[in-house]
């Protein structure tokens, strides 16, 4: 794949004996939307981390929009302000309000004017459906909006993909619906995205491509609608068997 903005070539990843990523290979198109299923423990979420290097890989190379991801430094800057990435946690700033949380990178990072930076600020709250919580501080939103303001502080820094680290799984089930509306619509969008979660029907309606990981390995990718209706791998067939007999 020529266009691929994101790709894993034979990237190894130990935690001591454990080996968590085993010779994987991936390639992301621009605008692709692949949503990572499997087991705990498979390296669904390490093989997200080391996208943007909050996790560094012991052998193989991953590359961004054509360039081997840089060590530290003002080069690592720039790659996580291009990879926006949202977490179980909210991770939110706790002492600043919602706008604040949103325009502190695009001022801090982009070097963009507060005017500017709080304009497109109120516009992504207004686009993820909270606006009008612009003033209030972390503690007093829901779980399903704080998560929601995360995806727009991500979004703040125009960022060229976005990564999803099992972003609804810490919430409270009536809020899981209203932050997989936001990223379906960023989906629509043509937003590269590269999602883990648990949530089946996300899977199923938002992805262009699944991709199921057990024990540090990809074992297949298809389409949704291939992937669902006839996985190839007996260990897929087990897993969706067990998540989608509840």
């Amino acid at each position: 794949m020529t266009d691929a903005l994101i790709t894993l070539d034979a990237v190894n990843k130990w935690f001591g004996k454990l080996h968590v990523l085993r010779d994987v290979n991936l390639s992301v198109a621009a605008g692709e939307v692949v949503v990572v299923i499997g087991p705990s423990g498979s390296g669904k979420s390490t093989l997200c981390r080391s996208i943007n290097r909050l996790e560094t890989i012991d052998s193989g190379t991953i590359t961004f929009d054509g360039r081997p991801l840089p060590a530290e430094g003002r080069a690592l800057a720039r790659l996580r302000a291009d990879v926006g990435m949202v977490f179980q946690s909210f991770n939110l700033f706790a002492h600043k309000t919602i706008l604040d949380n949103v325009t502190l990178g695009p001022t801090k990072v982009r070097r963009q004017s507060t005017a500017d930076a709080r304009a497109y600020g109120m516009e992504l709250l207004e686009r993820v459906g909270i606006a009008d919580q612009a003033g209030k501080h972390p503690a007093q939103l829901s779980g399903g909006q704080q998560q929601r303001a995360a995806i727009a502080r991500a979004l703040a820094m125009r960022p060229k993909a976005m990564l999803f680290d099992e972003p609804t799984s810490a919430l409270d089930p009536e809020m899981v619906g209203e932050v997989l509306e936001v990223m379906t619509g960023l989906a629509k969008g043509g937003m590269t995205m590269i999602v883990v979660t648990h949530e089946m029907g996300f899977a199923r309606h938002a992805a262009d491509r699944v991709v199921f990981m057990a024990d540090g390995q990809i074992v297949e990718q298809a389409p949704p609608a291939e992937f669902f209706a006839q996985p190839r791998t007996e260990r897929a067939r087990d897993f969706l068997g067990k998540v989608l007999s509840h």
